[in-house]
């Protein structure tokens, strides 16, 4: 590429954004500057990816696109770090919840959805909240009825945004919970990160038999395929069949129930860390040929 400058694509691989979310960032705030190649073709500088780093170290931290755009553009995050932003609130939608509000669950989710980003909803609210909530169902403290309940309204707020997460053109994820494995909701919020991150997703869902995996796999040709767990026993039972699986196509693990020593012993990657921070490092890995 001349003189260090990057076509879009090469962009959005190096800072895990979407060609089209990048586009938009150009349009509406004016974060990106780009020059024009001989043939016609946008291209991007050092300064326009550092602009992008920065905007999104704004967004992580709560604060809305178009704030973290005019900081990003003014340069302060050369000059002083961002100001740290409190948590955000779970209270109201723990308490509708728990009380089977579901209108006021909803409304609560809504709020949230208006002043947060994506991976501030997940990574600051909804994943704790959830972790929170099966704790206390693991101590009795939270009933079975709440635990489903709360489960519920969550997963069909998070599969609404999930709708056309396979429509695109970046590389393809395979996710799919081990078999016996219930639990979902972490390996949807990673999809969704991953999304966010310019991925298509296709999603198996809970208990996915690896055998029925495999042959997606064959079909689809995705460049990661990520299987989850929150106990070891459900990836250990399938330990051969992963193995068989990883020698097909680029292999992950994840979730509480993926070690180490399982990632090693079938070829895959670990991802151990919370599901946006595994979705970011994920995007940062080369792309997928």
């Amino acid at each position: 590429m001349n003189d260090g400058l990057l076509r879009i694509g090469e962009l959005s691989r190096r800072v895990g954004v979407s060609p089209e979310l990048l586009r938009a960032w150009e349009l509406r705030y004016g974060l990106l500057q780009p020059t024009r190649s001989p043939g016609g073709f946008r291209l991007y500088s050092e300064a326009d990816e550092a602009r992008i780093r920065h905007m999104r170290a704004y967004q992580d931290q709560g604060l809305s696109a178009a704030e973290a755009a005019r900081l990003a553009l003014e340069g302060a995050s050369d000059e002083r770090p961002a100001q740290a932003v409190a948590a955000p609130d779970s209270a109201p939608l723990s308490d509708a919840l728990e009380r089977f509000d579901e209108p006021a669950a909803q409304a609560a989710f809504d709020r949230a959805l208006a002043t947060l980003t994506l991976d501030a909803l997940l990574r600051d609210l909804l994943l704790p909240y959830l972790h929170d909530l099966g704790e206390r169902w693991e101590a009795g403290s939270v009933g079975v009825a709440q635990e489903h309940f709360a489960s519920g309204v969550v997963r069909g707020r998070l599969l609404g945004l999930a709708r056309g997460w396979g429509q695109g053109g970046g590389p393809l994820a395979v996710l799919a919970c081990a078999p016996g494995e219930l639990h979902d909701l972490p390996l949807i919020a990673f999809g969704l990160a991953l999304r966010a991150r310019g991925w298509r997703i296709a999603y198996l869902g809970a208990d996915t038999p690896i055998a029925e995996l495999h042959e997606t796999t064959r079909s689809l040709d995705p460049g990661l395929v990520v299987v989850s767990a929150t106990t070891s026993r459900h990836l250990s039972r399938a330990r051969e069949e992963l193995r068989e699986l990883g020698r097909a196509a680029p292999l992950a693990v994840a979730g509480p129930g993926a070690t180490a020593a399982l990632a090693e012993s079938v070829g895959a990657m670990l991802l151990s860390e919370d599901p946006v921070s595994e979705a970011e490092r994920v995007a940062s890995r080369p792309a997928p040929s």
